[in-house]
């Protein structure tokens, strides 16, 4: 049986702070702001590392998959093909770029990218959890 906790709760900590992010005061200091985007992104980047690696085990286990590679892209396309997620592959290849994109730069236009699609990857990554998990009620 697969836990799917360690990826519920990485999401549920990037969905707060992404609404802190959004619902953020804008007269806060600029030191302020970008703490609370840099979060954001470090979040993100734990929720991606989560959900790929649940996928991977849900590939193998319940899809009986033997032989699957240890990286997110090769298993965003094994998930495609077999119909596990929720918006067109492109895009979960995309957030594979974001994620690599956040490991050497929070600044700039990189960062700006990454929390531009952050709303998208939330909707789906929660969607992804539902799929997998069987569970009727988002995350």
């Amino acid at each position: 049986m697969i836990d799917y906790t360690k990826f519920r709760m990485a999401l549920r900590h990037l969905q707060r702070q992404h609404e802190n992010l959004r619902h953020l005061d804008p007269d806060l200091p600029e030191l302020m702001r970008e703490a609370v985007a840099e979060s954001v992104i470090q979040r993100f980047e734990i929720c991606y590392d989560c959900l790929w690696k649940v996928l991977k085990r849900y590939v193998q286990e319940e899809l009986g998959v033997p032989e699957v590679p240890n990286s997110p892209k090769p298993i965003f396309r094994m998930a495609h093909e077999n119909a596990l997620l929720p918006s067109p592959v492109e895009r979960w290849l995309s957030y594979a770029e974001a994620r690599i994109n956040t490991s050497h730069d929070y600044s700039g236009g990189k960062a700006g990218e990454c929390l531009e699609g952050m709303g998208a990857f939330i909707d789906d990554a929660s969607a992804l959890l539902q799929t997998l998990s069987g569970e009727d009620e988002p995350c």
